[in-house]
């Protein structure tokens, strides 16, 4: 990107070369996370006017696998002199871990789950905890080496391991709490498990969403978070009526189209 141009470029032409730039896998798994923020901020924004509050008003409102692609645009920005400022330290999903959530709620929240995603989780949950084994070999075979003070492979199983042993316990208090939503649920309505046909009011475009619990979301594959923004506002309304959503860039409205269990 030309100096000379960095005054007048915009969000979106800056999403567009970022996701030019890094990996194909990378690129499949940021698209549409990526242009969901800009769309957010607004697409003709200038990347320098984006302010940290701006950034921490989005982050809260996203579930943490989409903090990642957040702050890998935010960083591209920064280290091509689009910002003056380190925004990628602003953006930190809102995130409720298990200890907190049964100090506040005596108990976890139950999840309701499509089939797919309890079966989904039941075999991550497998494949996880036959890694760990693997990753206390690991361990081990690292702990050899008696000069803990710069033993990296170390860190990394032992930092691994944490990680496992974390998620593991993730989704087994989430899959003891579940429940998977009625085969006979009323399509009526938009709840969990029945699928959302949108149109766009400013621009008539077509899209849909399954609308699902926090725990199983997935914008990539078109499952909504009914925690989300959109996902908030859709819950519980029919069929002809219109929602709308507030964002920095301007007010979002969407006619629901149809609702019909997935």
């Amino acid at each position: 990107m030309e100096k000379n141009s960095l005054q007048d470029v915009t969000l979106v032409e800056v999403a567009a070369e970022f996701l030019t730039k890094i990996s194909p896998e990378s690129r499949e798994q940021f698209q549409a996370e990526i242009y969901k923020c800009v769309r957010w901020f607004g697409f003709q924004r200038k990347p320098g006017e984006l302010k940290p509050a701006d950034v921490a008003n989005y982050a809260g409102r996203i579930i943490p696998s989409e903090g990642k692609s957040l702050k890998s645009f935010l960083t591209y920005l920064r280290k091509n002199g689009l910002t003056s400022v380190n925004l990628a330290v602003h953006a930190r999903p809102k995130k409720t871990t298990l200890k907190a959530s049964a100090s506040s709620r005596g108990t976890q929240e139950q999840a309701m789950l499509t089939e797919e995603g309890y079966a989904r989780m039941k075999e991550e949950l497998g494949r996880l905890e036959a890694q760990i084994p693997e990753v206390i070999r690991e361990i081990q075979k690292a702990a050899a080496d008696k000069d803990f003070r710069e033993n990296a492979p170390l860190a990394a199983a032992r930092e691994e391991k944490s990680r496992l042993s974390g998620r593991i316990l993730e989704l087994k208090a989430t899959l003891k709490m579940a429940k998977t939503v009625n085969s006979n649920l009323d399509a009526s309505k938009a709840e969990v498990g029945n699928t959302v046909l949108l149109s766009d009011a400013s621009s008539g475009r077509e899209f849909s969403y399954l609308l699902v619990d926090p725990r199983e979301a997935n914008p990539r594959k078109g499952k909504l978070s009914v925690a989300s923004p959109l996902g908030k506002v859709l819950l519980g309304k029919e069929k002809g009526q219109t929602v709308s959503i507030n964002a920095p860039a301007g007010t979002f409205s969407y006619c629901i189209e149809n609702v019909q269990h997935a």
